[in-house]
This record gives C-alpha cells, structure tokens and sequence, in this order.
C-alpha cells in the first residue's frame, strides 16, 4: 500500500476553502481532516501556508495530431510531462480522423499512441469530421463501449473536416439519443476560403493574412449558427476555444435564452492577443497562428477573462497543438500552409491564477471550478475528479500564490521551441503536482514514468448536461391543431377544382375577354373592380396605408 499525507494546507474546493490534512492511499483520497495522525510508512508533503487544490483538468489538448501535412510535436509524453509541470493532472485530448476512416479506428489509433506514453490520466473527445449512418452507429458505439461522451464537430476547415449543416444536424441528434455532449469548432469556413484566397490575390501572404481572413463576426456567425441548429434538435452543445467578444456573446445569447451551451474560452485567448501578427519578425508572428486566430483587439482577454470570472463562460482548456519553426515554416510563402497551433497546457493554470486571481477578478474557488471541477462535472466524471474530498482520484497541486515564475520556451518542459507567453511573468506557482497519489512535479523536479497514466472512461448522461434537457423532451413536446377536416374547393395542378370529391373545370380568364373587368381610380389610391354583370362591385388596395407588400406576413 501506497501512502501519502498533505498536511498543514489550506484545502479549496469550487463550494469553499478550510484548513486541513489530506491523506491518500493508493491513488484515491481517504481522509480529508484537520491534525490526521500520520500512519506508518508514509511519505508527507509540507503544505503549510500553501493552496491545496484539485489537479487541473484541461479540456482541450492536441498531443502529436497529424495535421496539415505534418504532426504536432509535442507528443503524448512531453504534452502531459508539461501538463504536470503546470498543475495539471488530466488532459482530455481529441481523436481526429480523416473523411472517411471509422470513428472506432481513428479511436484505437490515438489510444494506441496515448496509453503507453502518458504520465498522467487522459481522455478522449472523438471528431466527427465526415458524416452517413455507420459515423452514428459508430457514435453509439464509442459512448456504450469506449466511455465517450463528447464529440467534436468542425463548422471551418473546408474540404477536410468541416460539415454543412445537414450534417450537423444528424450529428447533434446522434449525440443527443446517445447522452452526449456536442462540441463545435465554430468558424464559418465557406468565408475563410474565399477571403483566404483573395488575400493571396492582394499579394498578402504572411501571417497576417491568417488573422484578416477570419475576422471575430466568422467565428460570431458560425457560433450562433451552432446555437441554433443544436437548439432544433434539444442538443446540448459545447463551443470550444471562445476566441472574440462576438463568439462570447452569441454563447451569452443562447445562455439568456435558456439554452444548454457552454463556452471554453483558453489559455491563449485569456493571455495574449492578435497584434503579434503583425509583427516584423515572420517566426514571432508565425508562431502565433490557431485557428480561431488571436484577436487584434486588445481588450479582449480582460473581456474574456470577466466573463469566466463572473460565470458567463465556463471552463478553460489550452488547444494546445504546437509545431516547431522549421514546421511553421511550410507556410513561409503562404499563410495557409503555415500549421495552425500554439502551446499552453504547462501554462494555462499560472496565466489563469495571474490574470484571474491576482488581478482582483476571481477568488481561489472560483479559479478551481474554471481550472477543474467544472470540467469534471461537465464531462460526468465528478467527483472522482474536480474536488479533493474522500473517494475522489488522488489528483492534487500544491499551489503557492505568492511564489513568481517567468514564462520562457527556454525553461518550458513542451517540445516545442516557441511559447506564446513569452516574458510573462506570472504570481502563482504549483510546487508539488500529485497524479494518482504520486508525487510527479515536486519544486522544479519530475518524477514522472511512461505509461502511468490511465485512460478515464466518461458516461453518458451528465447531469449538469442532461437534466434540463430531458426535461424539454416533456414539456416543450410540439402540439397539433385539432380542427375540423377542410370540405372546400381544392384547385389541381390540371387546372381542376375539386369540389366535394368532384372535378369541375376551372374558367381561364383569357377564355371570356368580354367579362373582364373595367376599372377606374378613385382619389384614395383604390381601383373600383366593376362587376360585368351589374353585381357588387369589390375593391382590390394597390398602395395600402403605410406602404405596399411583397409578399405574405405571418406574425
């Protein structure tokens, strides 16, 4: 048996923090108290002073994805290696297939790449990128069988994973009979391949032209679009790196309108911004390009950062999907080559605390529920992950709030050469990272082995997903008309009125020309309809009150 005793630390949770000790044993927490008598053979950790916290979980990662004609380099070991270096003790990373491979396949693939190198637990959301009934079989397959739930459908990336909305739909209805939960990268990729090409056309091939191509209203469009189309089949929908103030507020919209979506904004829309891609050196600005980009606008981040802080937005993950400089370079004389992705997953828990906590707009708890819980409830594997109480996964961080630390790619543990958080110098610091009830980061040291991570199953039907949802199926179901069977004359496509089951031919009016109608104008802007045979006459309105009509109004 494997034991291990925090002691003398303030513990923080999402609901509340308290002075106490926290025993583990064998991976799991088995006493949450204060002044716990240390048993015998077991290691402690000094927390006195200190946070003790739940690990971080970030929802959001891309470890060695093939990709644009290359793989990302940070592998499934020195991707979650860096993840415990930044207090994070979870990584749920994504399966992305190509058009036309079996979801299952691409699904063993990543687990066979995965499972023998991670130094932390991991999970998988799995890419739908093409679409026909064996992808919703196979869908089915992966909740019941595999402990999927969540599935990431792309709006951008033409020709390669995006779906139209038919498209769409079934997949939201796929996930929606399977208790899953629907995930969007939300671009309008139609425009980004016009725009794209008519900024090469204009001569504009440098990173720039990645950003002037997608500006924030293309990801604003296809976010509320997303909205909408879940919201037509009771989807409950998930919208990924939230990177503008416009995606953000399509997500408020919905939200004001009792919709079920959540919005991840993330590392690197909560840290940095868009102007670097105007910078004169082409590896710096390069170096910044991810798909949503960055935004110019440089009041975004504090934006975004708010609407975490106060509870708008809902958790964060990172995207981390990094390519070295000679990787970026494909793209040297064409910014569409140039591999989408940047870092974040050591980082993403430090910038949060520094632009979060530091700065004034969040307390501890709250940067644990954006940090951890929220995402263990979100994704149902609440409470084993997400809290630190008694029979919860012995994922935890000592964290020191006073300690500093530099961001640099000089001293980083990613593979990558570059790090957009360049210089940043962050208050917040994990001093000891616990995975599985082993110490794995312990003051600028890893202690970490291949392999010991564990791949975490998530079931269907999370509650905090779920339960309005269900509800909606009672309550909102659409109701018919009852109304007596209409009895009158129906005009055929011969030309025919039916009339009481009978056919009787309809009079053409060029037929009788000598009954046509004669007119005449009246001072109200009227035509008098004089009836051939001496009958009423009738008034037909050529400019009603207020204007003329095109067309049929239904209010």
């Amino acid at each position: 048996m494997s034991r291990l005793l925090i002691r003398g630390g303030t513990v923080v949770n999402a609901d509340r923090k308290f002075v106490a000790d926290v025993l583990c044993e064998d991976g799991i927490i088995k006493q949450v108290a204060p002044d716990i008598v240390q048993p015998s053979q077991c290691d402690v950790v000094d927390a006195t002073g200190k946070l003790v916290m739940p690990g971080g979980i970030d929802t959001h990662t891309h470890m060695q994805l093939p990709f644009m004609g290359t793989v990302a380099v940070d592998d499934f070991f020195t991707g979650t290696r860096a993840a415990v270096a930044g207090g994070t003790t979870m990584i749920i990373d994504f399966v992305l297939g190509s058009r036309g491979v079996s979801l299952l396949d691409a699904y063993d693939q990543w687990r066979s790449w995965a499972d023998p190198k991670v130094v932390c637990d991991y999970s998988f959301h799995v890419g739908v990128t093409w679409w026909n009934e064996q992808v919703g079989r196979d869908m089915k397959r992966l909740v019941d069988e595999k402990g999927v739930n969540s599935f990431k459908m792309f709006l951008a990336y033409k020709n390669v994973f995006q779906l139209d909305d038919t498209e769409l739909l079934h997949s939201f209805r796929a996930c929606r009979e399977a208790g899953a939960l629907a995930q969007v990268h939300a671009e309008n990729g139609d425009v980004i391949h016009d725009q794209s090409q008519r900024m090469i056309d204009l001569g504009i091939t440098g990173p720039e032209g990645h950003a002037m191509c997608r500006p924030e209203e293309v990801e604003g469009e296809a976010t509320a679009r997303a909205c909408v189309l879940a919201h037509q089949v009771n989807c409950p929908l998930y919208v990924v790196h939230v990177m503008s103030k416009s995606a953000a507020e399509a997500v408020l919209d919905a939200k004001r309108k009792g919709r079920v979506v959540f919005g991840e904004p993330i590392a690197a829309s909560l840290g940095t911004d868009g102007t670097h891609y105007c910078h004169h050196d082409w590896r710096h600005a390069a170096g910044h390009v991810m798909g949503p980009p960055l935004r110019p606008d440089k009041g975004t981040p504090e934006y975004l950062m708010n609407l975490l802080a106060s509870g708008q937005l809902d958790c964060t993950g990172t995207d981390n999907c990094t390519f070295n400089a000679n990787q970026k370079a494909m793209g040297r004389d064409d910014f569409r080559k140039i591999p989408n992705g940047v870092n974040g997953v050591e980082d993403r828990m430090s910038v949060i605390w520094e632009k979060g906590v530091h700065s004034g707009k969040m307390d501890a708890c709250r940067f644990v529920a954006v940090t951890s819980t929220t995402a263990a409830r979100i994704f149902n594997i609440y409470p084993r992950k997400g809290v630190i109480q008694p029979g919860s996964d012995a994922d935890i961080v000592v964290w020191d709030p006073e300690a500093s630390r530099t961001i640099s790619a000089s001293t980083h543990h990613q593979a990558v050469d570059f790090n957009i958080f360049e210089g940043m110098t962050c208050h917040g610091v994990p001093l000891v990272t616990i995975s599985r009830g082993k110490v794995v980061w312990d003051h600028g040291k890893l202690n970490i082995e291949k392999g010991a991570g564990r791949y975490v199953p998530r079931p269907p039907w999370s509650t905090i997903v779920y339960d309005s949802i269900k509800r909606r199926d009672v309550v909102c179901v659409p109701q018919k008309v009852d109304r007596e069977p209409y009895s009158g004359p129906v005009w055929t496509k011969d030309g025919d009125i039916m009339v009481g089951g009978a056919a009787e031919t309809a009079a053409s009016p060029q037929a009788s020309p000598q009954k046509e109608a004669k007119t005449d104008s009246t001072p109200t802007g009227r035509q008098q309809a004089v009836a051939p045979s001496g009958g009423k006459p009738s008034s037909r309105v050529l400019r009603p009150p207020g204007g003329g009509s095109s067309g049929i109004f239904f209010g």
